[in-house]
């Protein structure tokens, strides 16, 4: 068999090497336009920042490397042109010497992955204007920023890498704005996520313009002034590029293979396309959600090792199956981390599931082991009780509690279950009822309507349609008196069984405190009182501030 491979990073690597590890006796090449291979595209901020020091720690492996491991032969700088499906030959060009030639194949795998968007600004193509994809990209700005010491920063786009380069540059003495074009950071997140994260940007001097779009980039061949559409002007010494990546997926339509409703190539859980004997894998596929089963396309390099593995097995004989994803998601930005797997808030009410929502704000393990608060959004549906999507912002355990929901979710675990997990304890790492146990008590106990949950969403809505409803802060009148709910009152817990002799035990009833705890506690008594209708305000005052605050 003679297995052609068109790309050579975390997909088409992986697909070589697993069909090696099942078939010695094929022939195996990749091809790939550039200069490097197998590379980690996800540290290049932190090399521009200096936190890698040496390019190579970015490319620990070589064609040289996989030739001698695998019998693999790697060409790089050698771009496929064009393929013909019906003689079953690609056309290549040497891209250092100029010549073009043919080569055949048996299987075909088309793993180009994906490239930086452009997007078509005056100035873009200025000389401190990088887009942060590839190693050159990586090499390109490092240098530049060595070589001139920039005194400010515009990036453009806060997504992922944006906000990454954001921290390293201003590590590295740099003053940054962002500019992002929706109205928050992290576009995937909810919003009252995404403000945890603005704030913790903004605290650490990033200037944040969100809602803008950017018309222009002013200089002759070197941006000097950014200026938005709104009006607004920024002086800066350079520009990043951060405002996403599309599929690689000319040369696929170019030969017929079948594109998906994402716009990358559809592939079925085999990672077949359309066309018999050609595959694709990595950032050029599209996946599917282990929660919908609809299509999805998330780059991640993850997602493309486990892409490229299947395809290498099902094309050497075996029985590998891509089984989706979840879309999950985890970066660092000055020390916080922020993580989120399945459906946010907003794209499960879109896709019509009656949700129950909560916000859980705890501990990563004991105050007196240091620990420190992190806020859990969890999204379940009422119907299954299955969990449908988490987010987490927090300074520690962010990325072991995250696993576990993803475990949880992609085993179509109930929130019932989370509880009876046995997770391991002792106070250097968790809490004795660790939050994700908390998160599944609280999620079945509001399901069932044992402990009900509203949100600051949902409460200012009832507030703004002038509902008759009694609003009880169960904190200390300092606390009260400093940030409150819109039209509370304050009863401390200790006063709450007293004062509840003059209230209307038929009346809508919501109570919080802080971060949710005393608010539960608060509402099991009114329950037991006799109250019909209490809830628990999600996430407490300090949810509900900064809701008032960034708006949802």
């Amino acid at each position: 068999m003679k297995l052609v491979i068109i790309g050579s990073v975390a997909a088409g690597t992986s697909v070589a090497a697993k069909a090696r590890r099942n078939n010695e006796d094929a022939q195996i090449t990749i091809y790939d336009r550039d200069y490097d291979i197998s590379y980690s595209g996800c540290g290049i901020p932190y090399y521009v920042g200096g936190e890698v020091e040496l390019r190579d720690d970015l490319t620990p492996r070589d064609a040289a490397f996989f030739k001698k491991r695998y019998n693999i032969d790697v060409m790089t700088r050698h771009n496929v042109t064009s393929v013909d499906k019906d003689t079953k030959t690609v056309t290549v060009e040497n891209l250092e010497t100029g010549d073009t030639f043919t080569d055949s194949y048996d299987v075909l795998v088309l793993a180009t992955g994906a490239s930086s968007i452009i997007p078509p600004i005056p100035g873009v193509k200025s000389d401190n204007v990088f887009p942060i994809r590839n190693i050159q990209h990586a090499e390109a700005t490092r240098s530049f920023v060595d070589s001139t010491d920039p005194k400010h920063a515009t990036i453009i786009g806060a997504g992922f890498i944006g906000l990454e380069m954001a921290e390293q540059l201003k590590l590295r003495g740099v003053d940054v704005t962002i500019i992002e074009r929706v109205p928050q950071v992290m576009p995937p997140l909810d919003k009252d996520m995404a403000c945890r994260v603005e704030e913790h940007l903004e605290k650490n001097g990033i200037e944040l313009m969100l809602g803008e779009t950017v018309t222009e980039l002013v200089g002759d061949g070197h941006v000097e002034r950014v200026v938005t559409e709104s009006g607004k002007t920024i002086e800066t010494d350079l520009v990043i590029l951060s405002v996403g990546v599309r599929p690689n997926v000319e040369l696929a339509m170019n030969m017929g293979v079948k594109l998906g409703e994402t716009g990358a190539i559809a592939v079925n859980e085999r990672m077949e396309t359309n066309i018999p004997d050609v595959y694709a894998a990595g950032d050029v596929a599209e996946s599917f959600s282990i929660v919908t089963g609809k299509p999805i396309w998330r780059p991640l390099g993850s997602t493309a090792n486990k892409m490229g593995r299947t395809a290498g097995d099902v094309i050497t004989g075996g029985h590998l199956e891509h089984r989706g994803i979840l879309g999950t998601g985890i970066f660092k930005v000055f020390g916080l981390a922020v993580a989120q797997t399945g459906l946010a808030e907003k794209e499960a009410r879109e896709l019509g599931y009656d949700i129950e929502v909560l916000h859980n704000t705890k501990p990563d393990k004991p105050a007196y082991m240091g620990g420190k608060d992190m806020t859990i959004k969890a999204v379940a549906d009422r119907a299954t009780r299955q969990l449908l999507g988490v987010q987490i912002v927090g300074f520690e355990g962010v990325d072991k509690r995250i696993d576990v929901f993803v475990t949880a979710i992609t085993l179509k675990a109930k929130v019932d279950d989370l509880f009876h997990l046995d997770l391991a304890y002792a106070p250097p790492f968790s809490t004795t009822k660790d939050p994700v146990m908390y998160t599944g008590m609280v999620l079945s106990n509001s399901i069932d309507k044992a402990a009900r949950l509203i949100t600051p969403a949902e409460l200012q809505a009832r507030i703004d349609a002038g509902e008759d409803m009694q609003i009880i802060d169960t904190r200390k009148a300092a606390q009260f008196e400093k940030a409150c709910v819109d039209c509370a009152i304050n009863v401390p817990l200790g006063n709450l069984r007293e004062a509840a002799k003059d209230m209307d035990k038929g009346k809508p009833t919501v109570v919080y405190c802080n971060g949710g705890v005393t608010g539960n506690a608060a509402q099991n008594v009114l329950r037991n009182l006799g109250f019909i209708d209490v809830y628990n305000l999600s996430g407490g005052n300090k949810n509900y501030q900064l809701f008032k605050k960034y708006g949802n």
